[in-house]
């Protein structure tokens, strides 16, 4: 039995429900790996899962496609890959309160944004708001990262991101009016996230127990399309008290169902998502112009290449 650790990328979510689906059901083991998944919560997230990926302190982490980015392009780069997209189109959105009168993203100008402190985040922000007419004026904070989204909730700061599949499941639950802006429509390309990433040595040493690996993965996020009701009740244990008590799981899992395959296949990814998102960053003067977005991922260890 080969062992394999995964560092999550936040709190056990329907992002990540395939892993789950996949451990409980065996399919790892029908693969002779056994994988520890390591949350965040570990850790009280002091190490982002791509740092604990060079530490050497996983195996393979999940992150989004900034984080191949940044690492990629530091002064002592480390060489990491994504080896699978867990969604395949973005699922996140800018969120306001309905009630604060925010319906757009200029109006956010001169207003509070709570941010993750991701690579690029606040410059995609005022971005947005720019190309909707605004000024791209933005006061942004930074809050513990599991506080944010109580941060919009409670009216401390008037945005945030969220995935519209779960904060945006839980302001349904919880009655809470929301208005969202999704990247695309404000003319902003964004990348795959999340995605599973492996250290590039790792991807040419270990390709085959990665193909096991994700073989036995995509069985599990193929069993949560077509058994949603009973993949729930795998993945609720490992929810937060907080989650547990205000999302309607099964609305979650069956919003976040239509992101994770594309024409019935999970995981690929597709090299205009990576050129469009890159050359969008060289010309806001985010990336240098030798960043080559073909070392960023490989779909070798994926059942089906493009």
């Amino acid at each position: 039995m080969k062992k394999l650790r995964l560092a999550l990328d936040w709190t056990p979510n329907t992002n990540h429900t395939g892993f789950f689906v996949s451990q409980e059901k065996g399919f790892y083991s029908d693969a002779g790996i056994e994988l520890d998944i390591l949350s965040p919560l570990d850790d009280n997230y002091s190490t982002t899962p791509a740092k604990k990926l060079e530490l050497g302190d996983t195996d393979l982490a999940i992150a989004p496609t900034e984080s191949l980015i940044s690492y990629r392009i530091k002064t002592k780069p480390f060489a990491m890959q994504a080896i699978a997209a867990l969604l395949q189109e973005d699922a996140s959105a800018i969120a306001t309160l309905k009630s604060s009168g925010i319906a757009r993203p200029k109006e956010l100008d001169g207003k509070s944004y709570a941010s993750y402190g991701a690579r690029y985040e606040d410059q995609i922000v005022k971005q947005m708001i720019q190309n909707d007419g605004g000024k791209g004026v933005l006061k942004c904070h930074y809050p513990d990262k599991l506080g944010i989204w109580n941060t919009l909730v409670e009216g401390t700061y008037d945005a945030t991101w969220i995935f519209t599949a779960w904060e945006g499941v839980e302001a349904e639950n919880r009655g809470i009016e929301l208005n969202t802006f999704k990247l695309d429509d404000y003319d902003i390309p964004y990348g795959y996230s999340p995605v599973v990433c492996a250290a590039e040595n790792m991807i040419e040493s270990d390709g085959d127990l990665l193909k096991s690996f994700l073989h036995a993965t995509k069985r599990g996020f193929e069993f949560a399309i077509s058994s949603p009701e009973q993949t729930v009740e795998i993945l609720k244990p490992y929810l937060t008290e907080h989650d547990q008590e205000h999302l309607d799981l099964l609305k979650s899992q069956k919003k976040i169902n239509d992101y994770y395959a594309k024409d019935g296949i999970w995981g690929v990814m597709d090299s205009d998502v990576f050129d469009t998102f890159i050359e969008w960053l060289k010309v806001q003067k985010l990336v240098p112009n030798s960043l080559n977005a073909d070392l960023l991922y490989t779909n070798e260890c994926l059942d089906v290449n493009q």
